[in-house]
């Protein structure tokens, strides 16, 4: 039997992505991947193909080489498999005219497969997602900047007054801090960085997605210019406001 089971199982890890998603993008049902994965059945030769297409490889290289073992491999291989990891992920990006789509599309491949994507080479394999933000609750980050998130799968992950975008029943997408409630831990609270916005709760029931914020990109010259007075009112108020919190959930 070839390596071609084993060597899927590594290429889709490579990618960070599930069994569903690789799935999705093969055009075949998740339990072939499976099988194709513990080399219960051998992947069809258009199968195959596709994936050689994806991941710039020979269909010789994925049949017979042990791809996740590349000691033996010459200089220009071994770039090979450096520039996979730093090429492979595919950002799907959800602006502002798709944000109310995106409530219900959110879990939906026909809906993100419509989203355009891009690539960030400085990401580590993962599962990203890009949200642009509009309003002012979150200056100095200025309306239009585009958040790139990476998924958290369970809310334990989340810290404490770092910035996620949150997608909700009731609030749908949302871009925040975060304070866990030592005492209600079926709830969160979020916090604009902007202290004109009050901090408001939401239950840990309708919370649908969170992507923890790795990265800001913004327009040149469009974040807002503050005076020394000004900025220093602002964190002191920030700074009250977080500990008054703090109190209150512990």
């Amino acid at each position: 039997m070839s390596n071609a089971g084993k060597n899927l199982r590594y290429l889709r890890k490579l990618r960070g992505w599930t069994q569903e998603e690789f799935a999705n993008k093969l055009k075949i049902k998740r339990s072939l991947v499976g099988a194709y994965e513990e080399e219960r059945a051998e992947p069809r030769l258009e199968v195959m193909e596709v994936v050689c297409n994806i991941f710039k490889l020979g269909l010789e290289d994925l049949l017979f080489k042990d791809l996740a073992e590349p000691q033996g491999a010459s200089y220009l291989e071994k770039r090979r498999q450096l520039k996979m990891v730093s090429e492979v992920t595919q950002i799907s990006f959800v602006p502002v005219k798709a944000a109310a789509g995106y409530m219900t599309g959110y879990a939906d491949p026909e809906f993100l497969d419509e989203l355009n994507t891009f690539t960030l080479p400085m990401l580590a394999p993962g599962q990203y997602r890009a949200f642009e933000i509009i309003g002012d609750s979150m200056l100095p980050t200025p309306s239009g900047s585009v958040i790139v998130g990476e998924k958290v799968d369970d809310l334990e992950e989340v810290k404490n007054s770092n910035t996620y975008v949150v997608l909700s029943k009731n609030d749908g997408v949302v871009y925040k801090r975060i304070m866990k409630n030592n005492r209600l831990r079926n709830k969160l609270t979020l916090i604009s960085d902007n202290p004109q916005y009050e901090p408001y709760n939401v239950s840990t029931e309708d919370v649908l997605e969170v992507w923890k914020a790795v990265y800001i990109m913004q327009k040149a010259n469009t974040t807002p210019r503050w005076d020394v007075n000004q900025l220093a009112g602002m964190v002191n108020n920030l700074q009250e406001q977080v500990s008054t919190l703090k109190r209150k959930l512990n």
